[in-house]
């Protein structure tokens, strides 16, 4: 059946989004993202010393929760472990995971979530750029944290340096802790779960993945309970501009490649060749004068009058 225009959105350019376009723009964002932590790395003394204001901050504010959760991470394996695991894959694992799920299943609300999701990767960017800040794991002993990574490291692919495998640790920045992406892209696939999941099961996955993963990157000493925060409020600055960034992103599209569309007349009847314009009921130019050619008489179709016309009189 051909599919039909809703009337007044006939000029509303759609834009079907297919997998070979948008793996590609995902997989640069993601690459661009990568470099610019590689590139941002800062100068170690000045991490050190932004990890430490944040670590006087939290304690004179009271909100020193880093300490009591590593130390229950680094005492009991059965909790550091799966917590070392967690950090290490989950994000690069159910992130693109919920991400094909809304471009199959919930395409509607894919293309929004995905620019918010990718905005949001830029902002937190710029903050690893302006403020990079030493985690709580590289802290010097004297401050009472243990890197549970590196502590459990037998147990996994990594090594002493963050989650990068075993002897890739340069190729990571370490010095990348605010905001923590992890805890924001966690918020996000909450957030989808939560919205578009539809079952009970996936609300309730949409609200312990996030906490999870807050609790996580705390106690395993990758991030300081304001880096969490801030990924966090990243995500919601994200979603504040990212129907600005669809409405730029549409705005260029069409900038660089105009749509065509077919010229109409006046009444919205198409041109067709010679400049003759049909009318509603014709196929074909010249076919009221060919049927009055044949006899029929001006007046005896209602077509031509209105719907309303009253019919001839027998």
């Amino acid at each position: 059946m051909p599919q039909t225009e809703t009337p007044g959105t006939e000029g509303a350019p759609r834009t079907r989004l297919r997998w070979w376009t948008e793996l590609p723009l995902i997989l640069l964002v993601y690459g661009c993202y990568s470099a610019g932590r590689l590139l941002a790395r800062g100068d170690t003394a000045s991490a050190v010393d932004h990890g430490l204001a944040i670590l006087r901050f939290e304690k004179a504010l009271h909100l020193n929760a880093e300490h009591p959760l590593n130390r229950l991470f680094t005492r009991e394996p059965w909790l550091g472990i799966p917590a070392d695991f967690w950090y290490a894959s989950l994000h690069y694992l159910i992130t693109p995971a919920i991400l094909i799920w809304l471009f199959k299943a919930r395409c509607e609300h894919y293309r929004r979530a995905r620019t918010w999701l990718m905005t949001s990767t830029f902002i937190g960017l710029i903050g690893f750029t302006l403020l990079p800040t030493c985690p709580p794991r590289l802290l010097s002993a004297g401050h009472g944290f243990v890197d549970t990574m590196a502590h459990y490291s037998s147990y996994g692919w990594w090594g002493g340096e963050a989650s990068a495998p075993r002897g890739l640790g340069g190729m990571t920045n370490q010095y990348a802790a605010m905001p923590s992406l992890h805890v924001g892209w966690a918020l996000w696939c909450g957030v989808m779960l939560w919205r578009h999941g539809g079952t009970r099961v996936a609300k309730v996955l949409g609200v312990l993945y996030p906490l999870g993963t807050a609790l996580v990157v705390m106690g395993t000493a990758n991030h300081y309970f304001l880096d969490a925060v801030a990924g966090v409020a990243v995500m919601g600055v994200g979603h504040l501009l990212a129907p600005r960034v669809m409405r730029g992103l549409d705005w260029l599209r069409a900038r660089l490649f105009p749509r065509r569309t077919p010229a109409t007349g006046g009444t919205g009847s198409p041109i067709v060749s010679g400049g003759c314009q049909t009318s509603a009921g014709e196929r074909i130019p010249r076919q009221r004068e060919s049927r009055l050619d044949a006899g029929a008489e001006p007046d005896a179709s209602p077509s031509d009058e209105g719907e309303g016309a009253p019919a001839p009189a027998r």
